[in-house]
């Protein structure tokens, strides 16, 4: 099979539709939208571009990641003619985009809109070119990659992943089964399509399954609601974030509220969804949201299947095909299905990374002698195996006085009393303890701040030693461009 069997014999149904939210006009000027038989042809227009380039099979492109029609094209356009995308963040920094530069070594850059790019780039001409009567290429699925994609730099320079057809290919097909996912659904998202989530979940999921994207350009309750209630059968891809502003706005905004309960299934994925945040959705629109777990290294690890229905706090069991372990802090096996035991996070399967670009000490480092792939994440395992998340290795597992203590069970916590909007919980070093349990709290203003009322209701929720001693009311947590806390800065 190829990794997109509809534009193998395309039609006229909905493909790609890019929403430029209050705008009435797309922003360069293209279509708005494209059935998947002038997507087929727009493509093509692209692989024709890239051979008057001399770009040929296996060479790495990078992309400026632009919300835009002409990019998802030139993105497809590339993974069915065998060249390796590498997506640039339009957000990147001047060191940050040289990194990545020095080490992909693309053969050409390519931008929908030349104009302003921190580097020489090359147009996307596939929507004025494509006039093409030769059928796109079948990308058959191979081991071959089809992504270059960065890691974010958290621990050191951005690493550079290479993801697979065949890996690509196993993981929607796997998310296919979890979420009941056919041709029949539309994806809506509005996230940045430099990440897994909104790239290969987003753009290749839709179009492996022959369904359509709906992709919103920039984030906005309104623009979004607007595609799911124009939609006969949506699929929600969000962040906590994004999920928390939509519920905002919906208590206030009943056409909102009303496309969000016709939607078939609400993802939330890249950090955990709060409680709070569950019950709220369910409150506003009578179904919940369902939760995944992934890594740029692994693509998805574990989902929530449709048929579950919401399990706040869970990111569900390991997919068809995906193994997984958990381990001590000596690399021995964990058994226990107790949702108490805490343990690293290993994976094995075949949309696991094969090791990251000119970095063997690296690879050394993230494989163990039977080729699993340390996440570096900390989980409890349920009794049915469903994970559960309580923070990095690096930055949540704190050591309190002899305790080790997992920051996301605390952070749930704090989330549930009243006034308090968001949380990052640390270990801050202490002489006496080795670390001390520090929690970064975003109030609402509206609230009186009382951090010993917090601190007692840790105490009273969890085993008292599990208690912050400390709570530090600011006015926001520093984020990445997905919206992860960046723990490190609060360290710092």
């Amino acid at each position: 099979m190829s990794l997109f069997p509809r534009l193998a014999s395309p039609d006229a149904r909905l493909a790609l539709l890019v929403d430029d939210g209050p705008r009435l006009t797309p922003r360069t000027g293209h279509p708005r939208s494209l059935d998947y038989a002038t997507l087929a042809r727009a493509v093509s227009a692209h692989v024709a571009q890239l051979d008057e380039l001399g770009v040929d099979p296996g060479a790495r492109v990078a992309i400026w990641a632009h919300s835009d029609l002409p990019t998802l094209v030139a993105l497809v356009g590339n993974a069915l003619a065998g060249v390796v995308s590498v997506p640039l963040s339009p957000k990147l920094g001047a060191r940050e985009l040289m990194h990545v530069l020095t080490d992909a070594e693309p053969a050409v850059v390519l931008a929908s809109d030349v104009q302003g790019q921190s580097t020489p780039a090359l147009p996307i001409r596939a929507l004025e070119t494509m006039h093409a009567s030769e059928p796109p290429p079948i990308r058959a699925l191979d081991d071959e990659p089809v992504l270059l994609l960065y890691t974010s730099g958290t621990t050191g320079a951005p690493k550079g992943v290479e993801l697979s057809a065949r890996g690509i290919a196993a993981n929607l097909d796997a998310l296919a089964d979890a979420w009941a996912w056919t041709e029949a659904d539309d994806v809506v998202h509005a996230l940045p399509l430099f990440h897994v989530h909104g790239l290969v979940l987003g753009l290749f999921g839709a179009l492996r399954m022959g369904g359509a994207l709906r992709h919103v350009s920039r984030f906005d309750p309104a623009a979004l609601g607007a595609q799911l209630a124009a939609s006969p059968r949506a699929m929600l891809f969000a962040v906590p974030t994004m999920i928390h502003r939509l519920i905002d706005a919906a208590e206030t905004d009943a056409a909102i509220a009303s496309a969000l309960g016709r939607v078939r299934l609400v993802v939330s994925g890249s950090a955990g969804l709060p409680t709070r945040e569950h019950r709220r959705f369910e409150a506003i629109t009578g179904r919940g949201v369902v939760e995944r777990y992934g890594l740029t290294e692994t693509l998805i690890v574990c989902g929530v299947r449709a048929d579950e229905g919401a399990r706040p706090g869970y990111v569900g069991r390991p997919l068809s095909g995906v193994e997984v372990r958990l381990v001590d802090d000596a690399g021995s096996v964990i058994d226990a299905h107790d949702d108490t035991t805490i343990g690293e996070v290993l994976v094995r399967g075949p949309s696991v990374l094969g090791g990251y670009l000119h970095r063997p000490d690296a690879n050394e480092e993230a494989f163990d002698a039977e080729g699993f792939f340390r996440t570096g994440d900390l989980a409890t395992r349920a009794s049915d195996g469903a994970l559960r998340i309580v923070g990095r290795k690096s930055t949540d597992l704190i050591k309190c006085g002899g305790f080790k203590i997992g920051a996301g069970e605390i952070e749930a916590v704090l989330l549930e009393q009243p006034g308090v909007r968001e949380v990052a919980v640390v270990g801050m070093p202490d002489e006496d303890l080795g670390e001390r349990i520090v929690a970064f709290v975003v109030a609402d203003p509206s609230v009186a701040r009382d951090a010993d009322a917090l601190i007692a209701a840790v105490a009273r929720e969890l085993a008292v030693h599990k208690r912050p001693r400390e709570i530090r009311f600011v006015d926001d947590l520093p984020r990445n461009a997905m919206g992860k806390v960046q723990k490190a800065k609060l360290r710092a």
